[in-house]
């Protein structure tokens, strides 16, 4: 008898656990994977709009996991970027409506510049912040020498690393950190970096700082590049699918049903039964407006944590306290379609159209709500159906389900977004605007504040069910990217395939041992 296994969620870190299951014993296992909504990939989706695609929040294909860069690279095979002269609208954009599907017959990797910088008073900044030039003459003499001392202080004198705002100051400077820090953390999550935990900065910011910048100008400059060394956030290019991050995961989805998983959309998961001690029994859904039961030996979650807790029977109240506190931040983005912005490309990037070479630009004026604005044309021109002659952009908002931003209506929302780029100068007029979308994702970002510091309380008791494996963003409750979602699925399919009971390994996944080290020198050397 085959054990029925149950995974919740086809994004990421849920299709890799099926894909591994599968590979590696497909006797061994019924694998079923449970998918709320009517689209595969998660936050990692593509939507298709009129032509044109939204890819939901960016995703950069780049890993320091072998394993992960491999799994990607047997799925779509690199190719060369298109460049911008290059005769790039082939053969797939000429096939009849009836012809092969383009995305199927053309899934290969294209090899992207990473180009993302900040946008602040008008003015652009490099993204991480770099020592060049163009940086000192953008801040001006004054506000240079001032960022200067103040990031000579943080290294003299470090701060207890027991806020998101100590955290960054440490790296970088009172003075920087309030220039580019202070307005777009507030924005991202809606609190201030005081009350956010540094494990958020342990996790996406690393060994980012000023002397990490420096020392990669120099490697770069001085040194053969090892990527192993290279801190994510300043790697110069990532691979990126054909059409759009959906591409991939639907392709690892047709793997998947080949292989002989089963993929139910638009099925809830709505109630974990267990025995009473320490198992899961069955999952109970809505499908198509009826409950549906389904038995598992085996549950892989990527559910919001949060959900999956409220969801169980019989949990002590503690636990079902630190479950309900655990907090998110939402997401919406407005994708429109215009003929051009009013931002000139003065970079030695060549770009089709010759456009602005950015992937992202992050907003930093705090008089706007937009936090970040994707060029779709950049993360690649299959993207835009006509890319040289409109561009196609996203522009990203951070807010709360159920807030008055979120319930905005589309046209609502969208003549907001237009308005804030005629205030920053970036459009001239609403006429420009040729076409939109909206897109709302809840739970995009699971947030590091309220009962998150009892996070490990709630994690000594889902540990204690030993068929029950949390994996992902949401499943852990820990922003994770793309690659660490999928290494937590790496890790929940091996403990299931060699008897490993302790779940510690999967839990451990982008937490940063160097980052504790560095916390406990540093705190040797506060002032």
């Amino acid at each position: 008898m085959k054990k029925k296994v149950i995974i919740i969620g086809a994004g990421p870190a849920g299709l890799t656990a099926a894909f591994e299951l599968l590979k590696a014993a497909p006797e061994q296992y019924d694998v079923t994977i449970l998918e709320e909504s009517r689209a595969i990939g998660g936050i990692s989706r593509t939507v298709r709009h009129n032509g044109n695609r939204m890819d939901i929040g960016g995703h950069r294909f780049f890993s320091k996991d072998a394993r992960v860069m491999n799994w990607w690279n047997e799925r779509m095979p690199k190719q060369g970027a298109p460049s911008f002269d290059d005769k790039w609208l082939g053969r797939e954009k000429k096939l009849s409506p009836g012809g092969p599907d383009p995305e199927q017959t053309d899934c290969v990797m294209l090899v992207r510049g990473r180009v993302s910088r900040i946008y602040y008073q008008k003015k652009f900044f490099d993204y991480p912040v770099t020592m060049k030039p163009e940086t000192i003459k953008s801040m001006g003499f004054g506000t240079t020498m001032q960022a200067g001392c103040s990031y000579l202080r943080s290294v003299l004198c470090k701060l207890p690393e027991t806020s998101l705002e100590n955290f960054y100051i440490n790296r970088f400077g009172r003075k920087l950190y309030s220039m580019f820090f202070e307005g777009y953390t507030e924005k991202l999550w809606g609190r201030h970096p005081r009350e956010i935990s540094a494990d958020w900065g342990a996790q996406r910011v690393k060994g980012l700082s000023i002397r990490a910048v420096l020392r990669d100008m120099w490697n770069k400059t001085f040194s053969k590049k090892d990527v192993k060394k290279v801190e994510t956030s300043l790697i110069e290019e990532f691979y990126y699918p054909k059409y759009g991050p959906g591409q991939l995961w639907e392709a690892a989805a047709e793997e998947i049903r080949r292989m002989g998983g089963s993929i139910l959309m638009e099925t809830k998961a709505e109630q974990i039964r267990t025995d009473g001690s320490n198992r899961v029994q069955a999952v109970v859904c809505m499908q198509n407006g009826q409950q549906q039961t389904f038995d598992c030996d085996l549950l892989i979650s990527s559910m919001p944590v949060k959900d999956l807790v409220q969801g169980m029977n019989d949990v002590p109240a503690p636990y079902r306290e630190i479950a309900g506190g655990l907090p998110y931040r939402d997401f919406v983005t407005v994708g429109l379609l215009v003929d051009k912005l009013n931002l000139k490309n003065e970079t030695k990037i060549r770009t089709l159209g010759d456009i602005i070479p950015d992937c992202w630009i992050y907003v930093q004026d705090v008089g706007v709500k937009l936090g970040r604005i994707q060029i779709f044309n950049n993360w690649s021109p299959y993207m835009v159906e006509n890319p040289e002659q409109q561009i196609w952009i996203g522009l990203e908002y951070f807010c709360d389900e159920g807030d008055a931003f979120w319930n905005l209506s589309e046209e609502e929302c969208t003549r907001m977004a237009v308005r804030e780029l005629i205030s920053m100068g970036i459009l001239d007029r609403e006429q420009d605007v040729k076409d939109s979308h909206r897109e709302k994702v809840k739970k995009a970002y699971p947030a590091y504040f309220d009962t998150y510091s009892r996070m490990h309380e709630l994690i000594s008791y889902l540990d204690g069910f030993e068929n029950l494996y949390c994996v992902g963003r949401n499943g852990q409750h820990r922003y994770n990217n793309m690659d660490h979602s999928m290494v937590t699925a790496f890790e929940a399919v091996n403990n299931i395939l060699s008897g490993k009971k302790s779940k510690e390994n999967i839990w451990n996944v982008n937490t940063e041992q160097e980052y504790h080290e560095e916390k406990g020198e540093a705190a040797a050397h506060e002032c």
